[in-house]
């Protein structure tokens, strides 16, 4: 790994497993976010997915402080072009410990994307992997994930299964009001 990008990595990079750098090939890294990585395209990689208006550099630098100071529950990893410097693919998993389950951990896997100059080298699957391997190792009970209708494919080739629905409430959006507690049925 490059001393540059040593320099402030979210978590140890220990915690990711050897397989997660297997058969990535010599041009590519597999390490933990940087806190430097806006310079290297994070936030236009995560534009793929959605909305990902760039920050300034003092924004980004609080939300990684933030994750940073919660060891044990942000584990965000990204796959850098070594020549190009650049990120080309990332994710991330975030573990809540639950009441439920005897207190059990989930795993939350969250913001997969992948250059589309880089699609067709299966980096999304690595990524999600390494993800569930980080989970695993972590002692999460199971490991979830919310995605597009288009996606479900991609998803089910990497072992998950379609359960359930998910709901959204926008707060942003001045046309939704609350609805009362009382005429709601919990």
């Amino acid at each position: 790994m490059p001393s540059a990008i040593r320099a402030d990595l979210l978590f140890d990079p220990g915690v990711i497993p050897h397989s997660g750098q297997d058969s990535l090939g010599q041009d590519l890294i597999l390490r933990p976010l940087a806190s430097d990585d806006h310079t290297r395209g994070h936030l236009d990689l995560l534009s793929i997915l959605t909305a990902a208006p760039q920050l300034s550099p003092t924004a980004y630098s609080d939300i990684f402080a933030h994750h940073k100071s919660c060891p044990s529950t942000y584990f965000t990893i990204v796959i850098v072009h070594e020549s190009t410097d650049t990120l080309v693919a990332c994710g991330s998993i975030v573990l809540e410990r639950k009441f439920v389950r005897g207190g059990g951990l989930i795993g939350h896997i969250e913001d997969i994307a992948v250059a589309k100059s880089m699609q067709g080298r299966k980096l999304g699957i690595k990524i999600i992997n390494t993800l569930e391997a980080i989970g695993r190792a972590k002692g999460c009970y199971k490991i979830i994930l919310d995605c597009s209708k288009d996606n479900i494919p991609f998803y089910e080739k990497c072992g998950f299964k379609h359960k359930e629905y998910q709901m959204v409430r926008y707060l942003s959006d001045p046309n939704t009001t609350p609805t009362p507690l009382a005429a709601s049925k919990l």
